[in-house]
Formats: C-alpha cells, sequence, structure tokens
C-alpha cells in the first residue's frame, strides 16, 4: 500500500508544482494585464529604476503570469514537484 501511495504522490506533486508556481508569481502581482499597482511585483519592478531588461527576472515573472510556463519549464517544475514528492515519500 505505501508504494501506492508515493506513486499517487509522486503524480500529485508533478501535476500541481507547475499550477503552484503560475499561482504564486500571479499573487505577488505579475497578471496577465500587466503588473499590478501597489503589489510585490510592483516593488521589484520599481527596484529596477525603470529600465527592465529583457531576460532579468522581472521580466521573466512578468512573462510566467501573463503567458503561464513554457514547455521546458512545465517540464522542470513538474520533475521538481515529483521529485520532492517522492522525498517526503522515502521519509515518511
Amino acid at each position: 500500500m505505501g508504494l501506492i501511495f508515493a506513486v499517487a504522490g509522486v503524480a500529485t506533486g508533478a501535476a500541481l508544482a507547475p499550477l503552484a508556481v503560475v499561482g504564486i508569481v500571479t499573487a505577488l502581482g505579475f497578471t496577465s494585464g500587466g503588473i499590478l499597482a501597489g503589489s510585490a511585483a510592483a516593488g521589484i519592478m520599481s527596484s529596477y529604476g525603470g529600465t527592465v531588461a529583457a531576460g532579468s527576472a522581472c521580466a521573466v515573472l512578468q512573462s510566467v503570469g501573463a503567458a503561464g510556463l513554457s514547455v521546458t519549464a512545465t517540464a522542470i517544475t513538474s520533475t521538481v514537484g515529483g521529485a520532492a514528492a517522492a522525498a517526503v515519500a522515502v521519509l515518511t
């Protein structure tokens, strides 16, 4: 029975990790409509002094907030989520 729960946990971790990442980024204020005024994202953006370079952390987070994760980023976060769930399964 433990193996069944471990496999289910890994599958759940792999499925939910990308959703969690996008949810956290959106909650910070990086939204599909742009950076939300007064949010943590606005604070991050203002720390750039008005010039946000392409590829910077702010730009990447805004991209995730606006369009979600790329296929590669989804694969990576799924792998990390599954691995984290596997680690929990092994330790419990």
